[in-house]
């Protein structure tokens, strides 16, 4: 079995940051790509930033130049650092891994989720 869980979630007020981490565990083969999103109350969940095995990034464009994402492939982790919060990030922020388990095939696993506020 494999768990993701985040950390770092908090208020911050516009113009702060915030680093959010993620930490994944369990019978992991290999991590092929981690990634975070977010939802918003009444919104769909959206791609905030990913980052594959390989090192490519991918950006939301409402987000690019103020989040960074980053991946400790020896520890298995993945951070999300997020510079000149606006109200408008405020949701829950979900992280999400591709993983290939010690035994079967890949499969997408989500964390419980951690709470991003930003105030005016």
């Amino acid at each position: 079995q494999v768990q993701l869980v985040e950390s770092g979630g908090g208020l911050v007020q516009a113009g702060g940051s915030l680093r959010l981490s993620c930490a994944a565990s369990g019978s992991i083969f290999s991590i092929n790509a981690m990634g975070w999103y977010r939802q918003a109350p009444g919104k769909q969940r959206e791609l905030v930033a990913a980052i594959t095995s390989g090192g490519s990034t991918a950006y939301a464009d409402s987000v690019k130049g103020r989040v960074t994402i980053s991946r400790d492939k020896a520890k298995n982790t993945v951070s999300l650092q997020m510079n000149s919060l606006k109200p408008e990030d405020t949701a829950v922020y979900y992280c999400h891994a591709k993983v290939r388990p010690r035994v079967g095939y890949e499969n997408d696993y989500w964390g419980q989720g951690t709470q991003v506020t930003v105030s005016s």
